[in-house]
């Protein structure tokens, strides 16, 4: 689910160990666009708080252009994309659905479960390899096989805005503190 394509999966299995080795986790790679001019977007994470701030993009963006230049796995010019995951983020891994329980978020699959393939409700942890989301009218928290799941992604709410806000508010907070004994 971090890659679509057979393709998506070669490069993530290139690109992850230098993702790890400059400290960040791949959250998603795509590979887009036909042969005149693709588009590789990699969204990122620093492991230890889920953050990727600008100065994070550029320096995975150098550790990735090195390698790729060097390995040349895509054929052609492409442009190169390293973002952070943003607040109505992909949810990609399974500590993902883990790590937002109590948020809204939306389920593709890539069958019929309860003869629908997508879903939307809060997120209610995980159990073993399993998703359980509790889904708007059901009684029952339902539980999805996670490798069942094509496509993931947390909606958009104010406590999904809120939470992102408390944790910039908690980083500045740190940085500012940091600065200051730096300074004495």
């Amino acid at each position: 689910m971090r890659g679509k394509t057979a393709e998506d999966a070669r490069l993530l299995e290139l690109l992850d160990p230098v993702a790890e080795a400059a400290g960040y986790e791949i959250v998603r790679l795509r590979l887009m666009g036909g042969s005149a001019q693709r588009r590789l977007q990699i969204m990122a994470e620093r492991p230890e708080d889920g953050e990727m701030l600008v100065e994070d993009c550029v320096r995975l963006s150098r550790a990735i252009s090195e390698v790729m230049d060097a390995a040349d796995p895509i054929s052609g010019e492409y442009v190169l994309e390293v973002s952070s995951p943003g607040v109505d983020r992909p949810l990609t891994r399974l500590k993902d659905f883990a790590e937002y329980e109590g948020h809204e978020a939306r389920i593709e699959l890539d069958r019929l479960a309860e003869n629908r393939k997508r879903f939307r409700g809060v997120l209610a942890g995980v159990e073993g390899d399993q998703v359980a989301i509790d889904l708007e009218g059901e009684e029952e928290t339902a539980l999805v096989p996670f490798a069942w799941i094509v496509d993931a992604k947390l909606i958009l709410t104010d406590e999904l805005m809120k939470r992102g806000a408390a944790q910039r508010a908690e980083r500045l907070a740190a940085d500012e503190n940091q600065s200051d004994q730096e300074g004495r």
